[in-house]
Formats: structure tokens, sequence, C-alpha cells
């Protein structure tokens, strides 16, 4: 099958949360929680996905009580924080919710994400990877994490699918 038929028959994204939905980078202060960055244009996409009824799932070994409230913001109901078994999880909640592995983008960046992406439908890693999930990864963005690698893998689906939203331009004359 090729690449095109891959995107257009994903239903669920799922993505780590360091290094793919945040650019990777830590701000560590005294006595305060690390601060993570996030890009607005991933987040445009993922309200989008969910409005259109695509799944938005992220799973994380790590948590942030801040990226959470951020996701539930923009619709993701399905965020799962300190998630040691990325591949069991996934497999248990393609199970749960009558999926196929072939409808779930997985996006990681990392090796704690080796495991699920062989098993995910359609393995995509940001720019900034590491090598071992680059090697295994079927789509590699143009983008690196946290900088619109996830807008990127969201558009190629709905466009795919004519579920991109292109709101006409409002000019005044």
């Amino acid at each position: 099958m090729n690449l095109h038929d891959q995107f257009k028959r994903i239903t669920t994204f799922a993505f780590d949360m360091d290094g793919v939905l945040t650019d990777g980078t830590l701000f560590v202060f005294d006595n305060v929680q690390p601060v993570r960055r996030m890009h607005i244009k991933d987040g445009y996409a993922i309200q989008l996905a969910i409005k259109k009824g695509f799944r938005v799932v992220v799973i994380s070994g790590s948590n942030s009580d801040a990226v959470t409230n951020r996701l539930l913001g923009l619709g993701v109901k399905e965020v799962f924080m300190n998630i040691e078994d990325k591949k069991n999880f996934l497999l248990q909640y393609v199970t749960k919710n009558q999926l196929t592995l072939e409808e779930v983008l997985y996006m990681g960046d990392d090796i704690p994400d080796l495991d699920v992406m062989k098993s995910a439908g359609l393995p995509c890693a940001p720019a900034d990877a590491v090598p071992e999930i680059k090697e295994i990864a079927t789509f590699i963005s143009y983008y690196p994490g946290g900088k619109g690698c996830v807008r990127e893998v969201i558009e190629k689906v709905l466009k795919l699918n004519d579920a991109w939203a292109m709101e006409p331009c409002i000019t005044s004359r």
C-alpha cells in the first residue's frame, strides 16, 4: 500500500508528548514544575481534527499538568500520562475502541516510542527524532517536534479525507 493510501485510512492520531507535541525543551526553575513549549499551529490542527470526528490520543511516559490542561482545552479527551508500556497501552486502546492498527498514526521521537511505533499502522517521526526512530518511521515530518510536525500529519490526513477546513476570507472594502 502506498503512503497516500496509508494516510487516507487514518481515523486515530496518537502522539507522544515530549519531543512531538513539545519541542523537547524543559525550562527548569526553582520550586516550579518544568515548563514546556508547544506550537500554536499544532494546536489548531488538533482541535480541527477532533471537530471533524477524528480521534486524538496522547500517550506519554512523562507527566505535565500544564500540557494536559492545554490539550483538554483543545478538546483532546484522551490524555494518558505516566504510561510505561506504550505498545501494550495502544494495543488495549485499539481493542477497547474497536479499531484496527491500520487506522492509527503514531508519532514518536525517541527510544521509548520504538515498540509502539512498530505496532502502529502509520509510524511517523518529527524531523529531529533519534536515528532509531527515523529508521522505522514510514513518514518523517519536515518539521521538528513541537514546531509543526503534528500539524503536518494531521493536515495530510484531513486533506485526503476532504476534512481540512478552509474558512472563507472576509475582506472589507
